[in-house]
């Protein structure tokens, strides 16, 4: 007789044995691997697209980086580690930009700060050491690849330079204006630019038009007063809070020619930091509608103000809009009835729009320039060598004190008209580069 065992029906399974949990185990290993795998694959093409776009082209096929020897982004040798980082510029376009790394940056700092407090008096603006200073400010190409903090630091190190013109590029840099302004020509109408019967378009409402009459046709001057290059060494003006305590009064005198914008107050109050001589003052016609009640009333007190500027000429945009050239024209008529002999000058406004287009590829774009950067736009052209005072766009001066808006007062302009940080950034590039001096901290 056959002896029936019994036999377990779960023998045989292992549940939960070790073979199960081997199982498990390298389900989950690659599981996560292949996780892994596909989020790195994105960032790797992904950081290919970045890349490539540092020459605005697309690589969707990117392979890794694969430099020439003498790329600016191959990282350096001699154990000089590079890093990377991604800058989005004003079209929203992402470069890379190869710095020393952050340990590298903090040690070559420290350097520098031991090496400014070590120099004794100026140094020459083209010394070895001064072209290191400048090139760290020519490094930040738009103004947001730096804190405000940093750009300071970097200016600031840049007062120990002398500066000095450079021929070179101040002369492309007047060319570059001649082709597209032309300020000796067409900075204001004159009888020579805008005949009698001219159909005028107005700057800003170009569907408006002025039919120059015999009667406007008068109030031009035969042809523009100044020449090209006229004058050696100009001092452009801004109102900008800087300027307080300056003590720049006597420089700013001494230069052969004087612009100012909207008749600032010159006063003995202010002549010790912004002086007094003036030679070309502009006014804009909100002053003369807001001060001066259009000038359809009293206006002797408007005129006495002028008396503060000597003889200097007074210009308008006239022709900005409609609503300005009643107001610019009442100007003329009324030093006319005063006999003076001043002059009174509208600008053209085909040279403001000219002018806006160029500033707008230098990264300026704005509903409207301010009218110092119009006055320097127009000082490069009429003089061999331009110093600005007076300039600055933010709360604090560069050793990070807090200023107030103009000199002479701390009102606010209407936000979003001017573009007055991306003004002065294009100044300070400017005076690297040598084309002209930014005058930003006290006068000796």
């Amino acid at each position: 007789m056959t002896r029936m065992s019994y036999a377990d029906p779960t023998s045989s399974r292992d549940l939960l044995g070790s073979r199960s949990l081997c199982f498990i185990f390298i389900c989950a290993f690659a599981l996560v691997t292949l996780v892994q795998q596909i989020l790195y694959g994105k960032n790797y093409v992904k950081s290919g697209q970045q890349f490539s776009r540092l020459r605005g082209d697309e690589a969707g096929n990117w392979s890794g980086l694969n430099l020439p020897d003498d790329s600016p982004l191959r990282p350096a040798r001699y154990g000089r580690r590079r890093c990377f980082r991604q800058v989005i510029g004003s079209d929203n376009q992402i470069a890379v930009v190869s710095t020393p790394c952050l340990d590298e940056i903090k040690k070559k700092k420290k350097r520098m700060q031991r090496f400014l407090e070590a120099s004794n008096g100026a140094l020459e603006f083209n010394s070895t050491s001064c072209q290191m200073l400048r090139r760290e400010i020519m490094e930040v190409k738009v103004l947001t690849m730096v804190k405000t903090s940093e750009l300071f630091e970097r200016w600031r190190n840049l007062q120990v330079c002398k500066w000095a013109q450079n021929k070179e590029e101040t002369n492309n840099f007047k060319m570059s204006l001649s082709r597209c302004c032309n300020a000796p020509s067409f900075l204001f109408t004159t009888k020579r630019n805008t005949p009698s019967g001219t159909k005028l378009r107005y700057e800003v409402d170009t569907s408006g038009i002025l039919h120059i009459s015999p009667e406007i046709f008068k109030m031009f001057p035969d042809d523009m007063p100044y020449s090209r290059s006229e004058f050696k060494r100009c001092a452009v003006i801004g109102n900008g809070g800087i300027i307080k305590n300056s003590k720049c009064g006597k420089e700013i005198d001494s230069a052969d020619f004087v612009f100012r914008c909207n008749i600032p107050p010159i006063s003995d109050k202010y002549s010790a930091d912004v002086g007094s001589k003036t030679d070309f003052v502009t006014i804009n016609p909100s002053i003369i509608t807001e001060r001066f009640q259009k000038l359809e009333k009293w206006r002797k007190p408007f005129f006495d103000v002028l008396q503060n500027y000597e003889n200097a000429s007074v210009i308008l945009p006239a022709f900005y809009n409609t609503r300005n050239t009643d107001v610019s024209f009442r100007v003329k008529y009324m030093l006319d009835d005063f006999n003076s002999a001043r002059g009174v000058y509208f600008f053209h406004p085909q040279y403001l729009l000219n002018v806006q287009r160029f500033w707008s590829l230098q990264g300026v774009r704005a509903k409207r320039l301010s009218s110092g950067l119009m006055l320097v736009t127009a000082a490069m052209e009429l003089c061999e060598e331009v110093h600005l005072y007076g300039f600055w766009a933010f709360p604090m001066n560069p050793a990070g004190i807090f200023i107030t808006h103009h000199y002479y007062d701390n009102v606010k302009p209407r936000p979003g008209f001017h573009a007055m940080p991306h003004e002065i950034f294009n100044f300070l590039h400017m005076h690297t580069r040598g084309i002209l001096h930014l005058h930003t901290g006290t006068c000796s």
